[in-house]
C-alpha cells in the first residue's frame, strides 16, 4: 500500500488512534531475561517528529522506506531519508529545538533474521517515555503504556526472511489522565531512552522466575510462556542445591531445605541460580534476606534497621534519563561517602542495573511508581495504567534482594478516591510480592497537625514529607508535629531539605546559601533524632536536576535542594552535615 486512496480523508478522520489503542503490552507478557542472548538494536535509527499525529492518519507505517523517485504520489513521510537518532537516547536532548518537544514522533529501523535462528523472536523495549505502538512490516502489534518500565512484544509471527521494518511510535505528552499526570516537579523527556533487544526464545520459554527465603530453606516459582507441564530444575551450586520443580499448565512451585547465608548491607552475599525448563535456560544472581516490620521498628534479618538514606532522580544534565553503569556506581559511591545504607529511587522505576548493583554494593532500596501528586483518581483507566507500571516493576526486580520498599505513591491529598486507588495498589503490590513492605510518601494531617493518613493501615511503612525550615521556615512545627503523633507503624521521613545554589554564600537565614541549607539539615537532624519512631531518614536530594517549574534566579530550570550539583561533582556544604551524621548514626545500635 503507498497511501489512502483519498489523501484528503485522514484530516476528517477523528477516530484514529482507537484503532491502535490495543491490544495492550503489560506486565503479563514480561519476559525473564537472566542471562538471556540479546541482540542489541542500539545505535542509529531513523527519526521522524509529528506533533499533529499524522503518522497514524495516513498510515506511514505501511509505507516501506524507498527514494522519492520510487513514489507513484506525494508523502509526508520519509522513511528512507529522516533525520537520525541515538537508541538509547532522549529527543529532548539530541537538538535544542526538541528540548521542550511534547508529543509523538516516529522511530524506525531495518533488521535482518532468518527464522531458523530461534523458535520465537520477541523485542524487549527497556522503557519509552510515555506511550509507545508497535509496528512490524506493515502491522501494528501492539501499545503500552508507562515511561519508566520495560516491555516486551512478540514478533514472531511478523517476522519475516531477510529484511524487516520495525517502527516504534512514541508519545510523551503530558496529560491528565497519565501516571504521573501533567503537573509534576521533573524534567519531561521524550523518546526510547532504554536499551532495546531483540530476544530469541525456544518455543516454551521461562517468562517467570523467582526464588526466596522459604521456613526451612529456600522456595523456587516457575511461570512458562505457555500452559504446558512437565518439570522445571533448579541449581544454586553455592549452597549445593539443586531440585525440580513439577509444572502444571505452565506454572510450578518448590521448596528445598538450604541454609544460605543472610544478605545485609554489610554483608551483601548473593548466590549464582539457574533454573532449567526444557530447552530454556535462566541464570541469575539472587540473595536471601527477611524484611519486615514489628510496632514501630523495621526489621532486617530480624534485627532493628535504621534506614539512613538519600533521594536519587534519574536525571543527566546532557544526556536527560539515560543512565550507565558508571553514573550508577557514581551514585552508589556518594551514597557511601554519605555513609547511606538506603536509597529511594524517585519517582518512578529506574534503570534495572540500579537494583542489580545495589545488591552487589548492599545498598537497600525504596523502588516506586509515580503516583504522584493530583492523579485522576476517579479514573479507571488510570488505575489500570498504575496497577501495571507496579506490576512490570516487581516482576522485573523480584529477585532484587537490594529491593525492600514497593512505594506506591508521593503526596497525594487524603481524598476518598486516592484512599480507594492507593488502597488496591498496596493490595496488589502484596499480592505480587507478599516478602516486601509496602510504603507511600505522604503529607501530614494540617487539622490535627500531626503524622496522619487513612492511607497508613494498608500500609507497612508510612513515608512523611516535610520541608520545615525551608517551606515552613518554623522548626517549631516540626516539634510540634512529631509531639503529637503516635503512629503504630514505622515512619521513615521520605523528604526534607532545602535549595541552595552551589558556589553561592551568605548566612544561615538567607534562602538559596549553602549556609541556609546546611543550617536546614542541622535542625532537622537534632529534631528528627529524637523522635524513637521515625526509623530512617531520606533526604531531597542527592544531585540538582532539572524541573521547569523552578525559575527564579538561583534555578533556573532546575531543583537546588542537591547536595552536590547538577555536575555530579560539587559538593555543598549540606554534604558534610549528612555525612557526619550518619556516621554518627552507623556507630549507634539502631
Amino acid at each position: 500500500m503507498t497511501g489512502p486512496r483519498d489523501p484528503f480523508a485522514h484530516l476528517h478522520d477523528e477516530a484514529y488512534a482507537d484503532a491502535f489503542a490495543g491490544p495492550g503490552i503489560g506486565w503479563r507478557d514480561a519476559v525473564a531475561m537472566g542471562g538471556r542472548r540479546r541482540l542489541s538494536l542500539a545505535g542509529r535509527w531513523r527519526f521522524t517528529p509529528d506533533l499533529f499525529d499524522e503518522g497514524l492518519r495516513q498510515r506511514w507505517f505501511e509505507l516501506e522506506p524507498a527514494p522519492p523517485s520510487t513514489w507513484d504520489r506525494p508523502r509526508d513521510y520519509d522513511g528512507e531519508g529522516a533525520e537520525t537518532l541515538d537508541v538509547p537516547a532522549c529527543w529532548t536532548c539530541a537538538r535544542p529545538d526538541r528540548r521542550f518537544f511534547e508529543g509523538s514522533a516516529w522511530y524506525a529501523r531495518d533488521f535482518e533474521w532468518a527464522p531458523g535462528r530461534a523458535d520465537r523472536l520477541v523485542l524487549r523495549v527497556g522503557a519509552a517515555n510515555y506511550e509507545a505502538r508497535v509496528f512490524l512490516n506493515g502491522r501494528f502489534l501492539g501499545s503500552h503504556r508507562g515511561g519508566s518500565t520495560p516491555f516486551f512484544v512478540e514478533l514472531t509471527a511478523r517476522v519475516r526472511n531477510g529484511t524487516n521494518h520495525l517502527l516504534i511510535q512514541v508519545n510523551n505528552e503530558r496529560r491528565a489522565d497519565r501516571v504521573p499526570m501533567r503537573h509534576f516537579d521533573w524534567f519531561n523527556d521524550g523518546g526510547l531512552y532504554r536499551e532495546i533487544d531483540l530476544v530469541p526464545l525456544p518455543s516454551v520459554f521461562i517468562r517467570a522466575f523467582h526464588v526466596s527465603l522459604a521456613p526451612r530453606g529456600i522456595a523456587a516459582e516457575v511461570v512458562l510462556s505457555d500452559p504446558v507441564s512437565g518439570t522445571a530444575r533448579v541449581a544454586i551450586p553455592g549452597l549445593g542445591v539443586a531440585f525440580d520443580v513439577p509444572v502444571t499448565d505452565g506454572r510450578g512451585t518448590a521448596a528445598a531445605e538450604a541454609a544460605p547465608a543472610r544478605w545485609a548491607p554489610e554483608t551483601p552475599r548473593l548466590y549464582e541460580v539457574e533454573a532449567r525448563f526444557g530447552q530454556d535456560r535462566i541464570l541469575d544472581r539472587v540473595g536471601f534476606r527477611e524484611i519486615r516490620v514489628d510496632g514501630t521498628d523495621i526489621l532486617l534479618n530480624g534485627e532493628p534497621l535504621y534506614l539512613r538514606g538519600i533521594c536519587v532522580h534519574e536525571d543527566d544534565v546532557a544526556l536527560g534519563k539515560v543512565t550507565s553503569d558508571g553514573d550508577i556506581r557514581r551514585r552508589l559511591a556518594h551514597a557511601r561517602e554519605l555513609h547511606c545504607n538506603f536509597l529511594r529511587l524517585v519517582h518512578y522505576p529506574h534503570h534495572e542495573r540500579v537494583a542489580e548493583l545495589a545488591d552487589e554494593h548492599g545498598c537497600l532500596l525504596w523502588a516506586e511508581i509515580p503516583v504522584y501528586w493530583a492523579i485522576d483518581f476517579a479514573n479507571p483507566d488510570t488505575y489500570a495504567d498504575a496497577e501495571n507500571q507496579l506490576l512490570e516493576l516487581i516482576a522485573r526486580d523480584r529477585n532484587r534482594v537490594s529491593v525492600v520498599v514497593w512505594g506506591v505513591g508521593n503526596e497525594n491529598a487524603d481524598t476518598d478516591a486516592r484512599y480507594a486507588f492507593m488502597s488496591r495498589l498496596a493490595a496488589a503490590a502484596r499480592a505480587a510480592d507478599p516478602a516486601r513492605l509496602v510504603g507511600a510518601a505522604c503529607l501530614i494531617n494540617r487539622e490535627a497537625f500531626r503524622i496522619e493518613d487513612r492511607l497508613a493501615a494498608r500500609l507497612d511503612i508510612l513515608g512523611l514529607n516535610e520541608y520545615f525550615g525551608w517551606y515552613e521556615r518554623d522548626f517549631a512545627g516540626l516539634e510540634r508535629l512529631l509531639a503529637n503523633s503516635r503512629p503504630d507503624r514505622p515512619v521513615v521521613v521520605t523528604e526534607m531539605g532545602a535549595d541552595a545554589l552551589a558556589g553561592f554564600h551568605g548566612g544561615a537565614d538567607e534562602l538559596f546559601t549553602e549556609e541556609c541549607q546546611a543550617e536546614v539539615y542541622r535542625r532537622q537532624l537534632q529534631i528528627l533524632d529524637r523522635a524513637a519512631y521515625v526509623r530512617g531518614v531520606c533526604p531531597w536530594i542527592l544531585y540538582d536536576y532539572r524541573s521547569e517549574r523552578r525559575q527564579t534566579r538561583y534555578q533556573r530550570g532546575f531543583n537546588r535542594k542537591g547536595l552536590i550539583a547538577e555536575d555530579k561533582t560539587t559538593k555543598k556544604l549540606a554534604f558534610g552535615v549528612l555525612r557526619d551524621h550518619y556516621a554518627k548514626r552507623a556507630a549507634r545500635v539502631p
